[in-house]
């Protein structure tokens, strides 16, 4: 049996050491001075999936869900990125040497396809634009774009910052890059065209990551939280939270909550998070008496 076998321990060592990448990349004490944040342990602990408490604005409220459908995934990826269309769910995902593109099977987790990353990258976020899938890079400043059928790759880009979360508004790509900062991409030349800040009442908004864009919203997973952000893409501002603490329940071994992909065909919203063992269809309260445009 090889290291990095189905069943071996070798590879859950491995993604746990990569999620510890990860915290070690932001200043530990930062994590308990955010203004929108305060947590009674450590949020960043790995294999810990519990909520931490986030003060919200006034006008910011916090839409509990409902879980609609529940659907296995493969607890060897490391999701950093998530995207659904044409009923096949698309998953960028993370760590050196395991970094991948993949395509599965909504119902049964399955793997159709995967394209594997050269090992000096770490992958993050994923959109589909047009006939492309767009992936980004951690640290090392690139990313990738890919013919969506066949996953050959097409050309590179380059950025100056980090990068972490990528979805789109059928105009422009919107990137985040771990601060509260979302950059407006044009789709064709890849070039920076405009940002925002992200802010509630309390200040700046840090660390958004997985994007995805519904129904006129920006929704953002808040690393390493079990929230996720609602915000306004013409000025920054959150309108409100979507808490998910608790979602998964107590599995050990797992990352926190991250990956958002909407089926914008049927209104219908997935999560999931690093390393879990299951997806989740959601329904949330403020969506039920909006309208998806065709």
């Amino acid at each position: 049996m090889t290291c990095f076998s189905k069943h071996s321990p070798c590879l859950y060592l491995i993604l746990l050491f990569a999620i510890l990448i990860e915290v070690s990349s932001v200043d530990s004490a930062s994590l308990f001075e955010t203004s929108n944040s305060s947590t009674s342990q450590n949020p960043a602990l790995p294999g810990k999936t519990g909520s931490v408490s986030l003060k919200t604005s006034e006008n910011a409220s916090v839409h509990p869900c409902k879980i609609i459908n529940t659907y296995p995934h493969d607890r060897r990826a490391f999701t950093q990125g998530l995207a659904f269309e044409d009923g096949i769910l698309f998953e960028g995902t993370g760590v050196y040497g395991e970094s991948g593109l993949r395509k599965t099977e909504l119902e049964t987790g399955r793997v159709l396809q995967i394209h594997k990353l050269p090992a000096q990258f770490f992958g993050e976020g994923i959109t589909i634009f047009e006939d492309k899938v767009i992936q980004l890079t951690w640290r090392s400043n690139v990313g990738f774009i890919y013919d969506k059928v066949s996953f050959d790759l097409l050309e590179t880009f380059k950025y100056s910052t980090e990068g972490w979360g990528v979805t789109h508004d059928g105009k422009r790509l919107i990137m985040s890059d771990g601060t509260s900062t979302l950059h407006f991409l044009d789709p064709k030349t890849l070039k920076t065209i405009g940002q925002i800040e992200v802010y509630d009442a309390h200040g700046p908004v840090k660390r958004l990551n997985e994007l995805e864009y519904v129904q006129g919203e920006i929704l953002a997973n808040v690393w390493p939280t079990d929230r996720i952000a609602r915000i306004r893409p013409e000025t920054g501002q959150v309108v409100g939270w979507i808490d998910l603490g608790g979602l998964l329940g107590p599995v050990a071994n797992v990352g926190v909550l991250n990956g958002i992909a909407y089926d914008r065909k049927h209104d219908r919203l997935f999560v999931t998070g690093k390393l879990w063992p299951k997806l989740f269809e959601i329904e949330l309260r403020f969506q039920r008496k909006r309208k998806v445009k065709e």
